[in-house]
């Protein structure tokens, strides 16, 4: 039948009016609105199917059978104009969310993805001296890098940002670490998309290496440094030329083989007679382990030199910390403050020129390498390894970390009365 505009009108929701001279074509009434549409078999898949035209009268019956007529000529040619228009729809709106991911891409900087993983990751799981150390190497090694967008992160910009860097290989291979940690964070997060490369994990991959430390314009290489048994005399002889707190650390590292944040940090809470004699013991969560789940606290047996410093300290701590620091933010003496001491009194150091002070016999040595020597002598006297790492604080590597639970109470208490006696020797020899 022809259009009747009249009977159009009249037309109840629910009710349809058809074109004699389009199949398929119709006019569908709704409450509010009344709408052209072409319904079809699809040649595709043999399903009926429905296209929305335009609204009457908005679209007027020669437009819908203009409309009609291309729908039918593309259903005529094998395809199925309401599938075609599904998927241009899908593209359209796929191409929208591209746009918007680009958006958000560009905006996403390196400083951004720095920032999730120092909030979302190093934060929590890391100490706060750590977690400090890695923001502080973000806001002054990352420059000008920090608001180029992450997402089209170069391999070439990355490079360069690492070549700035190169003459402190140490610095600068930490840094490539946490980045490629960042970056991984950010992708899991999905704050980066799935396709961005993490190009930290590829460069300069075992071509950052230290070039050892640099004294006096002399190249030491990157040896570790470990005193004789005559240097550790001659030592031993001056130390009461270091002040009282400083020459206490560093014959507690000597004595006990513990790293200087143990000691510096030490606290009367962790001190107790025990039945064989005053035992140190620190907690899991101060030692370099604390992150591995088999860790234990550090069961240290204070003897000779160690045990009369520490109750000397005791009788006098305040707050607990028997190093207390003189001012700052943390309450006692930081590792840092010991090596500055010892670097001080150095025959070649700079620091201060016009104080006049004794100058170290022994050189070339940090407080830390008081820990190795002791270690070493230690082997010397016969120690087994196992002991020695054990005193050391050092978990078992592998297997035999996870099956060997001995605390080695025993061997420790033995074979540091032997390592008292025997710095004793070098200390009254000579």
């Amino acid at each position: 039948m022809p259009f009747d505009a009249r009977e159009a009108k009249l037309l109840s929701p629910g009710a349809h009016l058809t074109i004699d001279e389009a199949p398929g074509l119709r006019l569908e009434a709704t409450q509010s609105t009344k709408s052209w549409t072409y319904r079809y078999k699809s040649p595709v898949d043999g399903r009926m199917r429905q296209i929305k035209i335009g609204e009457w009268p908005a679209t007027s019956p020669a437009r819908a059978l203009v409309l009609w007529e291309d729908l039918s000529q593309i259903r005529k040619m094998g395809r199925d104009p309401g599938m075609e228009r599904k998927a241009e729809r899908a593209e359209a709106a796929a191409a929208i969310e591209r746009t918007k991911a680009e958006k958000r891409a560009a905006a996403f900087t390196v400083r951004k993805v720095c920032e999730i993983y120092l909030v979302g990751h190093v934060e929590r799981h890391r100490k706060p001296k750590g977690a400090k150390e890695i923001r502080r190497s973000f806001d002054t090694m990352l420059g000008d890098h920090t608001d180029r967008p992450a997402a089209t992160y170069t391999r070439a910009e990355a490079f360069e940002l690492l070549e700035r860097h190169l003459d402190h290989p140490v610095q600068c291979a930490n840094l490539r670490r946490e980045l490629a940690a960042a970056w991984d964070y950010a992708l899991d997060a999905g704050k980066l998309p799935e396709i961005t490369p993490n190009w930290w994990r590829q460069i300069m991959r075992g071509k950052l290496r230290s070039k050892g430390k640099t004294i006096a314009g002399e190249s030491m290489g990157t040896q570790k440094r470990v005193l004789s048994e005559a240097e550790v005399r001659d030592l031993l002889a001056w130390l009461p030329n270091f002040s009282r707190t400083v020459a206490d650390i560093l014959t507690l590292y000597l004595w006990t083989g513990t790293r200087g944040s143990e000691i510096c940090s030490m606290h009367s809470s962790e001190l107790a007679e025990e039945a064989d004699g005053l035992w140190w013991t620190v907690p899991k969560a101060k030692t370099k382990n604390a992150r591995h789940e088999n860790a234990t606290d550090l069961r240290v047996p204070l003897i000779g030199r160690a045990a009369a410093i520490v109750r000397r300290r005791l009788a006098l701590a305040e707050g607990g910390y028997l190093f207390r620091a003189q001012s700052g933010k943390v309450p006692h003496m930081q590792q840092k403050a010991v090596q500055t001491a010892v670097w001080y009194h150095m025959p070649y150091s700079e620091t201060r020129p016009e104080q006049v002070r004794p100058r170290l016999t022994v050189t070339h040595w940090a407080p830390h390498d008081l820990r190795r020597t002791a270690r070493t002598l230690l082997a010397a006297m016969g120690c087994p390894d196992s002991v020695a790492e054990a005193v050391l604080g050092h978990m078992q590597p592998g297997v035999k970390g996870v099956y060997n639970r001995h605390s080695y109470d025993t061997e420790r208490r033995e074979w540091l009365i032997r390592l008292d006696q025997r710095l004793e020797q070098l200390a009254t020899s000579g």
